[in-house]
C-alpha cells in the first residue's frame, strides 16, 4: 500500500457516560406495531420501484459483465482463498462489501494489515468516477486484498463466496451513496440500501457457522430532528431524504433478521467523513477542485442566514471505530437459518462531536491551497440535506473504546496533500 494510502489507520467524545448502562433496541422509542408498519412500509417501496420501474442502461451493462464475468473459475478460487487467509493466530476472516469505495478501502487495508483474512467485493458502479475506485482497488491488491468484481444482490456469488470461505464476520459498506442523488435516480437506492442488504442477510442466515455482522447506517435517519447532539435514543421516523429513508429501513430490517434468525448484528450510524481517497461527490473534495480551478463554490445557508454545519469525521477515526465494532461483536447464535437463542443487536454513532460550520470548512480549505474562494452563498435546496448534525458518541466510547482524535484542519491537510498528489499522478498518465 506504501505511501499512497499512508493515512489508513493501522489499528483499532466528550459526553459523560449515561448513568444507565444499556444496548440500544428499537423497543426505546417503537411499538411492535410502527416495526411492522415501517417493514410493511419500506418492502412496499422495494415492490414498487422493482415492478414499475425500467431497468436502467447501467444496471443492464452491470449485469451483463457479471454473467461474463470469470468468477468461480479454479484461478478466482485460488485468489479468493489466499486473500482470506489468516496471517496472525487469533485474526478474524471478513468479508467487506464496498471494499473498493471510500471507508471500504480503508477498512480492507487496515484489516489485513493487522493479520485479518480479508475478501473484498465490490460492482464498480458509475455514480462517481469508476476509476477512483479501480486505484483503490489496485492498492487492496498490492496489500494482498482480492476484490471480486461483483455485486451484493447476486445471491449465487455470495454463496459461492461462503462455500469457499467459513467467513467469520462480514463488514458490509456497500451502499448507494448521496442525499441529492436519491431525487434523481431513486431507484439505485432501494436496489442496494434495501434489496441487497436483504440478499446478503439471507446468505448469511443460512450459512453454518453464521458470520457476525457490521453495517453502515448512516447520521442521516436522524432527519429532521432538532435536538442536538443526536444519541442512539432518538427517534429516527422523521427521515429528511429517500437515502435517510432506505438506511432507517435498513436498521429495521437488520433487527429482524437478528430477532428471527439469531445474526449477530451492529450498525454504525457515519458521520459526514472526509480524508484521502474520498469520493468525489462530498463537500470538501469538489470545493477542493473547484478552488483549484478558479470556479465559484456554492455554500448553503439555512431560514434566516443560519448557519449549515456538519460533525465532519476523519477516515481514520471511522476506521478505528469500525474494527473496534468488529473486534467487540459476539458470534451469531443461529445456524443454517434456525435460532438458537439471542443474539446481540448494537447500534453507535461514529462522529467526531465537533460540528464545524460550512463556511468555515472552506476557509481552512482556502489556507491549505493558498487560494481565495470565490464563494456564492444561497439558500438551502429542498433536496433532503439537513442543516446539521452532531454526534453524541458516549455510547461508542463506553461500549467501544471510541476517541476520535483528528480535528478538521488536520484532517483537510491530509487530503489536501493525497489531493495534488493523485492530480498530479492522473494528468501524468492521461498525457501519455
Amino acid at each position: 500500500m506504501s505511501q499512497h494510502m499512508d493515512n489508513i489507520p493501522s489499528t483499532p467524545g466528550k459526553f459523560k457516560s449515561d448513568k444507565y448502562h444499556y444496548i440500544y433496541r428499537f423497543r426505546s422509542h417503537s411499538s411492535l406495531a410502527k416495526l411492522v408498519f415501517w417493514l410493511f412500509f419500506f418492502f412496499s417501496v422495494v415492490c414498487f420501484f422493482f415492478l414499475l420501474s425500467p431497468s436502467s442502461p447501467s444496471a443492464d451493462k452491470s449485469r451483463r459483465v457479471l454473467e461474463n464475468s470469470t468468477w468461480g473459475s479454479p484461478e478466482w478460487e485460488k485468489k479468493v482463498r489466499q486473500s482470506a487467509h489468516v496471517r496472525s493466530g487469533r485474526g478474524h476472516t471478513v468479508l467487506v462489501t464496498g471494499a473498493a469505495g471510500f471507508v471500504g478501502s480503508h477498512v480492507s487495508a487496515a484489516l489485513k494489515r493487522r493479520g485479518d483474512g480479508v475478501v473484498g467485493i465490490d460492482n464498480f458502479n458509475n455514480y462517481y468516477d469508476p476509476e477512483l475506485k479501480r486505484h483503490r482497488r489496485d492498492l487492496l491488491d498490492r496489500a494482498g486484498v482480492f476484490v471480486v468484481d461483483g455485486d451484493i444482490n447476486d445471491a449465487e456469488l455470495l454463496r459461492k463466496l461462503f462455500d469457499l470461505v467459513e467467513f467469520t464476520h462480514v463488514m458490509h459498506l456497500a451502499a448507494q451513496a448521496g442525499v441529492r442523488y436519491a431525487m434523481q435516480n431513486p431507484k439505485s437506492y432501494v436496489n442496494s440500501n434495501i434489496a441487497g442488504l436483504v440478499n446478503l442477510l439471507e446468505v448469511c442466515k443460512s450459512a453454518n457457522p453464521q458470520p457476525a455482522i457490521i453495517w453502515a447506517s448512516s447520521s442521516s435517519v436522524y432527519g429532521l430532528n432538532s435536538k442536538v447532539p443526536f444519541s442512539e435514543k432518538d427517534r429516527t421516523d422523521h427521515p429528511a431524504s429517500l437515502y435517510a429513508a432506505t438506511k432507517k429501513a435498513g436498521e429495521a430490517i437488520a433487527h429482524t433478521y437478528n430477532h428471527i434468525y439469531g445474526l449477530s448484528i451492529t450498525g454504525l450510524r457515519f458521520f459526514t467523513v472526509y480524508g484521502p481517497w474520498g469520493r468525489p461527490d462530498m463537500a470538501y473534495f469538489f470545493f477542493t477542485r473547484d478552488i483549484l480551478k478558479g470556479k465559484p463554490i456554492t455554500i448553503f445557508e439555512g431560514p434566516d442566514h443560519g448557519s449549515v454545519a456538519r460533525d465532519f469525521t476523519y477516515i481514520d477515526d471511522i476506521v478505528k471505530g469500525c474494527l473496534a465494532a468488529l473486534d467487540t461483536a459476539k458470534k451469531s447464535t443461529g445456524s443454517g437459518g434456525k435460532k438458537k437463542g439471542a443474539a446481540q443487536f448494537r447500534i453507535f454513532n461514529l462522529g467526531n462531536t465537533s460540528p464545524v460550520e460550512v463556511g468555515k470548512l472552506v476557509s481552512i480549505l482556502e489556507k491549505l491551497l493558498k487560494v481565495k474562494a470565490k464563494r456564492k452563498v444561497l439558500p438551502m435546496p429542498r433536496n433532503g440535506d439537513v442543516q446539521y448534525t452532531h454526534a453524541n458518541i458516549s455510547l461508542a466510547q463506553r461500549e467501544l473504546g471510541y476517541k476520535p482524535t483528528t480535528d478538521l484542519e488536520s484532517g483537510l491537510k491530509k487530503f489536501v496533500r493525497w489531493y495534488i498528489t493523485y492530480q498530479s499522478k492522473s494528468k501524468k498518465k492521461s498525457s501519455w
